[in-house]
Order: structure tokens, then C-alpha cells, then sequence
């Protein structure tokens, strides 16, 4: 396979796509508070994707090629497994347990779609690690962001009442932090040298696209909340050595910050936004002689500058 850039926008609602359920925490900004700035780990991206692939791929597909290696699992007794039980029940249901005793790393590079992609650092002995081909940046919003503090209730209480009246007889309330509306845009790069050692297919690279747009419309819940995928670019490199880089300064969404700014408001949803792309179409068209192909795919809800049509994809 080639080596290659990927840009992906998508959107969220009423949601911090990356926040910890359980975390009553706040949006990340790694830029200064006047910027305005939320931004995502690849963290979420990555456990979007995985989640995917899980439920996509049950029990490692067909071929067992596609376990998921990263991912909270328990035993009989509700207690969670360790990297060292997660590899050793891949390694049992693949019947290569044998194997595994003396070479764990070429039975997860074998059986696991996040090894072979995301690459793995496991610290069991014998402990390896392996860099993963694909390597994801830090998602910015494209705009400044306000998130909100709100206060919901839970009427059913956490005990049952007693017959003498004692225990729970109310609900609780719980409080939250939320972004009513966001786009965020995040880059990533495929290095193929890397992906000869990891395994990494042009197979897995297909599966990492599909499940970036349905992963991302397939993992809902109300902290997370409503997310769409909007724009997804791939350019595949024909020269190993080239890579146009920082796709995401290419591409611009209008009303930009400081009209928004100097409107004293924010974007709140996809109808107050639209995209140009008319530079990092330019670039493409000027390194036509490193790139083996470019593909876009594109919600039809987006409005978007910029003649996409010769790259435009049929989504899944």
C-alpha cells in the first residue's frame, strides 16, 4: 500500500465527542480561552473506529482477521481483562494459543485490525511495542466554541424504599458540560514503511475509511452527542517520500472567526456554515505527479466551494 493523508470533518451537537461519561469535565482547549478553540484526542477518533470494526467484524470476521486487540472487556466475574488476558483470549479464539506462548506479536499482527493500523505497545512479557502506520493529529474546531453547564434529573431512585419508609424516594440530578454545536477538522498520515512491518493492508486501509464515516454516525450517546461525519479526504501518495501536509489549513469554513466574532455569536448548525476547498484542490492538482489518487467523500448536506465531482465518492 501507499503511503497517504487523510482529513476528516465531521460535527457534533449537544455532545463533547471525546469527554469521559463518568469525568464531569469540560471540553479541551489547547489553545488560549480568547481563541475560542475546543479540540479532540485521536483518542476518540480511534475507539470511534474500533468500535466500528467490533461490530462490524464479530468475532473477528470471517477470515479472524479483524479482532480488536484495545477495548474494555470483563471476565465471568465482571472484572476487567489486562492486556495480557485481552492478547491470550485473541490467541484462544483464533486456536493459536500455542503459538502465541512463543510469538504473541505475529498472532495479534495476524488477527488484529487495530494492531496492524494503530500499532501497539504491550507490556507483557515478552513485551514489544510496534508504531502504527496510521497516525492521527489533534481535531480543532473550525470556529470558536462555548460550551454550556446544564442540569438534568434521573426520577427512578438508586434504592428501593423500605416498608418502614426508610431508604431512597427521590431521583438525583446530575449536571454536565456540552457543546451545543461544533466542527471539528482532524489530519492523519499513512506511512507505508511503517506499514510493512505492522501488516497493514490496502484491505484494513479501506475498512479505516468506511469505519471513520459509519463509525462516527454509529456511536451515539447523549455525552457524546450527535455526531455527523461531513467531509473525508484521502490523497494516496505515488512518491513514498512526498506528502502535501497540514491538509487542514487548506480547507476553510465560512462565516469565519472573526466574522463570528464580530457578530457576537456562534454557529449552531450546518446551515450556518460552508466549506472552501479550492486550495487544497489546487495543491492536489499541482503534485498530480506524486499522488496515485485522491477520493472525497462528502455529506450532501454540506455546502462546499470548489469542484469536488472528479473525486467525489459514493458513500457506504
Amino acid at each position: 500500500m501507499n503511503s497517504g493523508e487523510i482529513l476528516f470533518v465531521k460535527s457534533v451537537k449537544d455532545g463533547i465527542p471525546n469527554r469521559d461519561p463518568l469525568n464531569d469535565s469540560d471540553a479541551r482547549r489547547l489553545f488560549p480561552e480568547e481563541d475560542g478553540r475546543i479540540s479532540l484526542s485521536d483518542v476518540s477518533i480511534k475507539r470511534d473506529v474500533r468500535d466500528f470494526v467490533i461490530a462490524l467484524e464479530q468475532d473477528g470476521g470471517k477470515d479472524q482477521k479483524n479482532h480488536i486487540f484495545v477495548q474494555e472487556k470483563v471476565n465471568d466475574k465482571g472484572k476487567l481483562l489486562g492486556r495480557g488476558s485481552l492478547a491470550e483470549g485473541i490467541a484462544k479464539s483464533v486456536g493459536k494459543e500455542k503459538k502465541a506462548k512463543e510469538d504473541m506479536k505475529s498472532v495479534l499482527i495476524e488477527h488484529c485490525f487495530d494492531v496492524r493500523t494503530f500499532g501497539i505497545v504491550y507490556s507483557v512479557k515478552p513485551k514489544f511495542n510496534l508504531t502504527g502506520p496510521v497516525q492521527f493529529g489533534w481535531a480543532h474546531s473550525l470556529h470558536p466554541v462555548d460550551t454550556q453547564y446544564v442540569q438534568g434529573t434521573v426520577v427512578m431512585p438508586s434504592m428501593d424504599s423500605t416498608a418502614d419508609g426508610e431508604g431512597k424516594t427521590q431521583g438525583t440530578i446530575w449536571t454536565s458540560y456540552t457543546v451545543p454545536f461544533a466542527v471539528f477538522a482532524m489530519p492523519a498520515v499513512i506511512n507505508a514503511k511503517a506499514a510493512e512491518h505492522s501488516g497493514m493492508t490496502a484491505e484494513d486501509q479501506e475498512l479505516l475509511l468506511r469505519a471513520l464515516w459509519q463509525g462516527t454516525q454509529h456511536r451515539q450517546a447523549r455525552g457524546r452527542g450527535q455526531q455527523q461525519p461531513l467531509i473525508l479526504i484521502h490523497i494516496e501518495y505515488s512518491d513514498p517520500f512526498y506528502r502535501i501536509g497540514y491538509l487542514e489549513d487548506l480547507i476553510t469554513m465560512s462565516p469565519d472567526t472573526t466574522a463570528w466574532k464580530a457578530a457576537g455569536k456562534l454557529p449552531s448548525s450546518l446551515q450556518d456554515v460552508s466549506f472552501d476547498l479550492t486550495r487544497l484542490l489546487a495543491a492536489v492538482a499541482e503534485k498530480q505527479d506524486k499522488i496515485a489518487q485522491c477520493r472525497i467523500w462528502a455529506h450532501p448536506g454540506v455546502t462546499i466551494s470548489g469542484d469536488i465531482a472528479p473525486w467525489l465518492q459514493p458513500l457506504w
